[in-house]
């Protein structure tokens, strides 16, 4: 399993055997997500731009 980065408790790698589409995955404590490089920068895009409203529907919907 190549690792591509340690950084701040976030461990950024592939797996030996992956397929298309080109992804990476994320690891950070018990938390965990595979991200499509193509689409990385795009999504990191909308949820900053939506932070506040993701955060505000996250509320409302577990308080």
């Amino acid at each position: 399993m190549p690792t591509l980065l340690n950084k701040n408790g976030f461990k950024f790698f592939f797996y030996a055997n992956e397929h298309e589409p080109k992804h990476i995955h994320i690891m950070k404590g018990e938390g965990f997500a595979k991200v499509e490089l193509e689409n990385l920068k795009m999504a990191l895009e909308i949820i900053k731009e939506n932070q506040d409203n993701f955060t505000r529907i996250w509320n409302e919907w577990f308080n």
